[in-house]
């Protein structure tokens, strides 16, 4: 086994790449653009370590980051690529973080805690590069090569944290402390018995002759603001599979879309319901235009740890949009309070941030928090 140096020189070379190397060997290289609105200040490998498995290193990650906001708008989210080997699986990863509120000149860390592999015989560079994504700011503009469609989801975790605090400042202006107080445990209540699904999607997989399963329509819950109206929605079932599902989308709104996220509803054989996960669809769909989705895949869902379920029946909502010109809409507060899933969908990492503040320091600090 092979440990990194908890005592590690740092190195700040031109074009402000930062390298912690050991015995002259970089390990890890940290690179900024030359106009990125981001300064490394420092940085700590902790406890990082990097083992040899068989033909590939083992890299494990503990790393502390600092940086500063140089821009003129607040920090609302970052996300951090990072490569041990580009191809190989399991050789990158990323860090997020959503609901960010740095200030211009502020100072913030950044932990890196991940696990990686790196072929053995891969040259003499850094084991592992770490590399800015994006940056979203308060505004909603964006910094960053988006490697990671970081844009979308940061965006949506803003427009998500905007949403839910407003909720609960309506709360406590309209029923006071002990109104937020019950809404906050209702919250907590709901997220800690939310039975949950594991989603994966694949390419077809050709159904057997033998049991080729059943054709099963799937209906939507269509919320009156959203830009994209689903219908038509049939798939094959078999046991946990959805094999083949199409579903025709019409664009109602007045802007071209290019990105929409489905959530999956599933109702088992054993009468139980569950959020089995959001699926992707690209698009380019003009106002008033329709198109066909999801076709060529297989949705297959497993309730956790792992044991799959046999599938009743389904139906879907939208979770998000993407327009061409990258703004995002995302369901209203009240459309998510629909009985048919107000107890199945996740809540939003601000929402989640909020109860965890509620159960570490009280209502009187989250209190403060929401009048900021």
């Amino acid at each position: 086994m092979s440990r990194l140096s908890n005592s590690l020189a740092f190195v700040l070379a031109a074009c402000a790449p930062f390298a912690l190397v050991a015995d002259d060997k970089p390990l890890i290289k940290i690179q900024l653009p030359k106009d990125s609105p981001l300064t490394l200040l420092s940085a700590d490998l902790g406890d990082s370590k990097a083992t040899p498995r068989g033909g590939a290193m083992e890299i494990e990650l503990h790393t502390a980051l600092s940086l500063r906001n140089g821009s003129s708008h607040r920090v609302r989210g970052v996300t951090l690529l990072v490569l041990a080997q580009e191809v190989t699986p399991g050789g990158k990863g990323s860090v997020s973080l959503p609901n960010l509120n740095v200030a211009p000149g502020d100072d913030f860390l950044v932990k890196v805690d991940l696990r990686l592999l790196r072929p053995l015989m891969q040259g003499a560079g850094p084991m592992v590069q770490v590399l800015l994504d994006g940056v979203l700011f308060d505004d909603l503009s964006f910094f960053g090569e988006n490697r990671l469609n970081s844009r979308r989801m940061m965006t949506q975790w803003e427009l998500e944290a905007r949403r839910d605090r407003k909720h609960f400042r309506q709360v406590l202006e309209a029923r006071g402390t002990e109104g937020l107080q019950k809404d906050i445990i209702e919250s907590i209540t709901r997220q800690a018995e939310r039975p949950r699904v594991d989603v994966r999607m694949a390419r077809n997989a050709p159904a057997s002759a033998a049991d080729p399963g059943r054709q099963v329509q799937f209906t939507f819950l269509r919320f009156p603001d959203s830009p994209i109206e689903p219908h038509g929605g049939v798939a094959r079932v078999n046991g946990n599979e959805a094999r083949a599902p199409s579903l025709e989308v019409l664009n109602r709104g007045d802007r071209a879309v290019k990105f929409m996220e489905i959530g999956w509803i599933i109702h088992d054989r054993q009468g139980r319901d569950f959020m089995a996960g959001t699926v992707p669809a690209d698009l380019k769909l003009a106002p008033g235009q329709s198109s066909r989705v999801l076709e060529g895949t297989t949705l297959q869902f497993n309730s956790r740890p792992g044991q799959p379920l046999e599938i009743e029946s389904m139906f879907g909502f939208v979770k998000s949009v993407e327009y061409a010109d990258g703004t995002e809409w995302i369901p209203a507060r009240a459309a998510l309070a629909d009985p048919r899933i107000a107890k199945l969908v996740p809540v939003s990492p601000e929402e989640q941030r909020l109860t965890e503040m509620y159960r570490r320091k009280g209502l009187a600090a989250l209190v403060e928090e929401l009048k900021k």
